[in-house]
Formats: structure tokens, C-alpha cells, sequence
């Protein structure tokens, strides 16, 4: 019977401190795993561990690739093996086209892009021993349709949707599965900045009629490293509420 159970997994959380890493940390530890999460700041990861029933809290830019690979074989080497890694770190900064600068364009990229590259790299490297795991990254409904004002976001996040069909194809044979999921509009940080007006907008253009929850996204995840999502690979799921149809 398939239950979405994950006791005796190992999970690594990128951008877990917070929104929908922290929400993720936390349904992968209450579905049996042990999680670790990562964060730019240590205190603030040693807290969200905390929160989330994770089993610890670390330090992590994923923009500096030797850093992660460090850090994804510390944790492997630690519990032996890691089975699910979710490359969540990411940043979103609007800008009409006209006023988009190059440190803009630089620290989306690389934190968004590079970052989620060298997680999953790291990942594979780690999981190719044990000829198993799952992966999931975050993408975005932006990434997969576009938007006003975020063309480098939209940029980035497409990205990340091409990075794990492309290595969901070069990893399978190897027992590895690689999903995306691409959140629409979730009451995070990151919207933080949205007018009551947008939000009203947002929710009027939504079948299902509300803004989603980190928990809504966190959950979909939950679903994909499990068992239970075996034979699901390469795939982008949007997580939007009927947002885009």
C-alpha cells in the first residue's frame, strides 16, 4: 500500500529558512524523514531547523559550487546516503525592461540558475552510488508563461524547469528522478510586496479562489520524492490553483 511515507529517507532542503523550503522541511520530517535544511545564515537555519523538526540546520550560499558539493557530500558521508534532495534557494526582484540592471541580471542568475545546478550536480553525484533518489527543483508558472516585469525571473525559472527535464533524461537509467514544480501566486516573502489590489487580482483570476499556502507546494513535494510518485520523472508541475489553464 502506498502511504507517502518517507521513514528512513535522508533529505537535504536548500533555502529552507523560510515560504516553501521551510514548509518542505517540515513535511518531509513529519513524513518520517530526516531532513537537513539549508540557509545564507547559519543562526537563522539553526532556528528554522528547529521549527521545522529538521534534523539540523546549515550554513550554505548555493552560488559558490565548491561550497554546495562540499556540503552535499558532508551530509551524505554523515547518514550514509542521501535519498532526496529539494533545491529551493532562489531569489525574485521585478524590473520593467527598461530599468533592469546587470547586478540584477547576474545575482537572479546565478543564484537562481547556477545555484540550482550545482545543487542538482552535487545531488547526483551523491545519489549515483546508491543508484537511487529523487530530486525536486523549484520552477515557476512565471518561468513557464511569462510575465510583466519579471523578465529575468521568467528567464531564470525557465531555466530551472530545463534543468530537470534535462536531468531527469540523463539520470534516470541510474535510478535518479528529477521533477520541478512551478508554484503560481503563494502567500510567501516573496509576494510580500504585492498590493491588496494585485492579491484581489490574483485570487479573481484563480478557480479555486485564494492565494496558495507554502504548505499547498510543500506538500506536492512530499508527494514527488515518495514512492508513491515512482514512476514520475521529468515533469513540471504547476501549482497554481487553476491560475493558468
Amino acid at each position: 500500500m502506498l502511504d507517502g511515507s518517507l521513514e528512513g529517507r535522508v533529505a537535504l532542503v536548500t533555502g529552507g529558512t523560510r515560504g516553501i523550503g521551510l514548509a518542505t522541511a517540515r513535511a518531509l520530517a513529519e513524513a518520517g524523514a530526516t531532513v537537513v535544511l539549508t540557509g545564507r545564515d547559519e543562526a537563522k537555519a539553526k532556528e528554522a531547523a528547529a521549527a521545522a523538526g529538521a534534523d539540523s540546520g546549515l550554513a550554505l550560499d548555493v552560488t559558490d559550487a565548491k561550497a554546495v558539493s562540499t556540503l552535499v557530500r558532508g551530509v551524505a558521508k554523515e547518514h550514509g546516503k542521501l535519498d532526496i534532495v529539494v533545491a529551493n534557494a532562489g531569489i525574485m526582484e521585478d524590473a520593467l525592461l527598461g530599468m533592469i540592471r546587470e547586478e540584477l541580471v547576474d545575482t537572479t542568475l546565478s543564484t537562481n540558475v547556477a545555484g540550482t545546478l550545482h545543487t542538482v550536480q552535487a545531488a547526483a553525484r551523491a545519489m549515483m552510488r546508491k543508484k537511487t533518489g529523487a530530486i525536486v527543483v523549484l520552477a515557476s508558472i512565471v518561468g513557464e508563461h511569462g510575465s510583466a516585469g519579471q523578465t529575468v525571473y521568467a528567464a531564470s525559472k525557465a531555466a530551472v524547469a530545463n534543468i530537470a527535464r534535462s536531468a531527469a533524461k540523463e539520470l534516470g537509467r541510474s535510478g535518479i528522478r528529477v521533477n520541478a514544480v512551478a508554484p503560481g501566486v503563494i502567500d510567501t516573502d516573496l509576494t510580500s510586496g504585492l498590493t491588496e489590489d494585485a492579491k484581489a487580482e490574483n485570487i479573481g483570476k484563480t478557480p479555486l479562489g485564494r492565494l496558495g499556502t507554502p504548505e499547498d507546494v510543500a506538500n506536492a513535494i512530499r508527494f514527488l520524492v515518495s514512492d508513491d510518485a515512482s514512476f514520475i520523472t521529468g515533469q513540471v508541475l504547476g501549482i497554481d490553483g487553476g491560475l493558468v489553464l
